[in-house]
C-alpha cells in the first residue's frame, strides 16, 4: 500500500488552488499560471519545512515573487502583441459564481482594470483586497517595508476604483443581460442589441496575430452591434452560441462543428452590456475544456 505523500507535498496540494489563483490574477494567464506553480514548487521542495512557520503564507510569498518576474517579461512581450490582449479565460465552477468577492476580481472586466497597474501595484492589490494578506507578508513577498507596501496598496485602491465596474454584479443580473444579449444577437436583431448594449459599450477581440479578428477596438453601440450581426451572419450552419461560465461570470462560447472558435466575456453595468471580449487565440483557450477550481 502506497505511503503517505512527504509533508512539502502534502502542503503543496492542500494551497495549489489558492496559489494558482494569485497567480491567475497577477498574470491573466493561465499558462504562465501553470509555470509560476511549477517555479514555486521547485522552490518549496527545497525548504527546509522546519523553519517556515506559516506554510499558506511562505508558499503565497514564493508565487508571488515568481508572478512577479514573469509579469515583467510578459509586459515586454505584450509589446509586441498583434492587436488587441485579453486575459486567458477559464471555464470555472458554479462555487466561483457564489463567491462574488472572488467571481468579481478573477473576471475578464477587472483582470483588464489590474492591467493597468504596475507590477507591485498589481501584487499589492492582489494580495491584500482579493486574499486579505496582512501588510506584513505582503512586505516580504513584494521587498518592500510594510509602510511602502500601505501606499502602494492605497494608490492601487484608488486606482482601481476609478476604473473597475460600477457595482457587483449578481450572478442572476449577468445570466439575465446575457439572455437578452443572445436572444439578439442569434437572430440578428439590431434593436434587440441596441436595447441591451450601453451608449459607449467598448469590444475587443483578441485573436494574437494567428486568426482574424478586428485588430482595434469597437466603440458605440451602433457599430458593435453592426459588428456582431455581420459576424455571427458569417458563422457557418455548424455553429453554436451556448452560455457557460467564464470566469465566475455568464458568457457566451461559440464552437464550430464542436470546437471552441471563441469565447465571448461581457462587462455588466446598471442592466446593460458595455464591454464584449471576444478571445479567438487558440493559445489561450486550452482552459476552456474542463472546469478549473480557484480558492481564496
Amino acid at each position: 500500500m502506497a505511503g503517505r505523500p512527504d509533508p512539502a507535498t502534502e502542503a503543496f496540494v492542500a494551497h495549489r488552488n489558492l496559489l494558482f489563483t494569485v497567480a491567475y490574477e497577477m498574470l491573466g494567464s493561465a499558462a504562465d499560471a501553470e509555470d509560476v506553480l511549477q517555479e514555486t514548487w521547485l522552490r518549496w521542495a527545497g525548504v527546509d519545512l522546519g523553519t517556515v512557520r506559516d506554510q499558506r503564507a511562505y508558499l503565497v510569498q514564493i508565487a508571488t515573487r515568481q508572478a512577479l518576474a514573469r509579469l515583467r517579461t510578459l509586459g515586454r512581450r505584450k509589446e509586441s502583441y498583434v492587436g488587441p490582449w485579453l486575459p486567458e479565460p477559464l471555464l470555472t465552477a458554479p462555487d466561483v459564481a457564489e463567491d462574488v468577492e472572488l467571481a468579481d476580481s478573477v473576471s475578464m472586466a477587472m483582470l483588464l482594470v489590474l492591467e493597468t497597474l504596475t507590477p507591485n501595484e498589481r501584487a499589492v492589490f492582489v494580495l491584500r483586497e482579493v486574499f486579505d494578506v496582512p501588510y506584513d507578508e505582503i512586505a516580504e513577498a513584494v521587498g518592500r517595508s510594510p509602510a511602502a507596501v500601505r501606499q502602494i496598496a492605497h494608490r492601487a485602491r484608488a486606482h482601481v476604483a476609478a476604473r473597475r465596474p460600477r457595482g457587483v454584479v449578481s450572478p442572476s443580473q449577468a445570466r439575465s443581460a446575457l439572455e437578452a444579449f443572445q436572444r439578439a444577437a442569434e437572430t440578428g436583431d439590431l434593436q434587440g442589441l441596441l436595447d441591451i448594449l450601453a451608449p459607449d459599450v467598448v469590444a475587443l477581440s483578441d485573436g494574437g496575430g494567428v486568426v482574424q479578428t478586428v485588430p482595434a477596438p469597437v466603440v458605440g453601440a451602433r457599430r458593435v452591434a453592426r459588428l456582431l450581426t455581420a459576424g455571427l451572419g458569417r458563422l457557418p450552419a455548424a455553429a453554436s452560441l451556448r452560455p457557460a461560465q467564464v470566469n465566475g461570470y455568464p458568457a457566451l462560447i461559440i464552437r464550430v462543428n464542436g470546437e471552441i472558435d471563441t469565447v465571448i466575456a461581457v462587462r455588466i453595468d446598471d442592466g446593460l452590456v458595455t464591454g464584449l471580449y471576444a478571445v479567438r487565440n487558440p493559445e489561450k483557450l486550452s482552459h476552456m475544456d474542463q472546469e478549473t477550481t480557484l480558492r481564496r
